[in-house]
């Protein structure tokens, strides 16, 4: 058995840029941090049946791999030449539909199990553009590259993202104490809705695939100053100036509900209301396409008073911070039972 932990994302600056739709044209630019919760895989080739049998929020069991219903399980496992016998099952810390990058976390998590069961290691470049073939190129799914690079590659990372599509990568490198400053003050709260990533970016995708569609100019000015923020953001938080980024999310957030009324709720509105004008939050938005999932709140004091309000509000502070590693192999029990552990804190959350 192969076990696999791959980090979820939060994006601070850039959201949107990545999707084809607005790069193609524009280039794209992320800036994003993986966080300490993780989704794990773990597959296991049994030794005597045959069978393909899939364990997730449902269990699948089939004779060949057309016949899954998962789309990311079948797609991964046919592009390995994985045809039949294997067991996948995946747990994950965070619910789907958050807006963490959970699907993309599944699958850069099984291609990286699969690979170190072929013996077949790639590079993390590598592995995330695999990852963007299946969602992007086969399965046609209406969804940018950020997912899928941050889960292999974790760490506060920025994204630069050419017309053509090639992605460069670079780590943003900052002291522990000035993380645990830009952690403290950014607070993540779940607001108890989910929805479907793809059905909330349509709208953008419609807009920026042609001039004629009616919101397009004002879709395609957002992404434009939303890129803008994200190198404003990321200057912002190199040189710790963290009030000021909090101001820029108010920005950004402003913008983003430009494009869609699906990207932000009632009451979410009102609770961000409150919180700017009684609490000392500076700025805010939904994390991810929008519509539901996690709330982002960057307030620089009194953070008791904040989370004791959230929480009449039902929605609970998610503590976190950033993970500085993507996707890896944390176990692999061979046939001979020898347990190797990949990981110092595979069991620590």
């Amino acid at each position: 058995m192969i076990i696999t932990r791959t980090p979820f994302r939060v994006t601070l600056g850039g959201g949107g840029t990545d999707l084809p739709s607005y790069y193609e044209k524009n280039g794209g630019f992320i800036f994003a941090m993986g966080i300490n919760k993780f989704m794990y895989v773990m597959i296991n080739p049994p030794t005597i049946d045959t069978m393909i049998r899939l364990h997730y929020t449902q269990s699948e069991t089939v004779f060949h791999v057309s016949e899954l219903q998962h789309e990311l399980a079948r797609e991964a496992l046919r592009y390995h030449g994985i045809e039949e016998k294997m067991e996948i099952s995946s747990m994950a810390d965070l619910p789907a539909g958050t807006g963490v990058g959970s699907s993309s976390c599944y699958l850069i998590g099984l291609l990286t199990a699969l690979h170190h069961y072929r013996r077949d290691y790639i590079s993390l470049q590598e592995l995330s553009e695999e990852a963007c073939h299946i969602e992007l190129d086969i399965l046609k799914k209406g969804i940018g590259k950020q997912d899928q690079y941050m889960a292999a590659f974790g760490g506060l990372t920025v994204l630069e993202i050419a017309k053509g599509g090639a992605v460069t990568v670079k780590p943003v490198r900052m002291g522990s104490s000035s993380i645990a400053e830009l952690v403290a003050n950014t607070h993540i709260y779940y607001t108890g809705f989910r929805r479907d990533a793809v059905d909330v970016l349509s709208e953008q995708n419609t807009a920026m695939q042609s001039q004629t569609v009616p919101k397009h100019d004002v879709v395609a000015n957002s992404l434009h100053h939303i890129k803008d923020l994200g190198y404003r953001i990321l200057e912002a938080i190199e040189t710790e100036d963290f009030d000021a980024w909090g101001k820029m999310l108010h920005e950004h957030w402003q913008f983003k509900k430009q494009m869609s009324a699906r990207i932000s709720l009632t009451k979410v509105d009102q609770i961000y209301a409150e919180v700017q004008q009684n609490y000392n939050v500076l700025g805010g938005k939904i994390i991810g396409a929008g519509g539901g999932g996690f709330l982002m709140l960057y307030c620089s004091k009194n953070h008791k008073q904040l989370e004791q309000f959230m929480e009449s509000q039902k929605m609970p502070r998610l503590h976190y911070t950033i993970e500085p590693e993507g996707s890896k192999v944390v176990a692999d029990v061979s046939s001979n039972d020898a347990l190797m552990f990949h990981s110092r804190d595979f069991v620590s959350r």
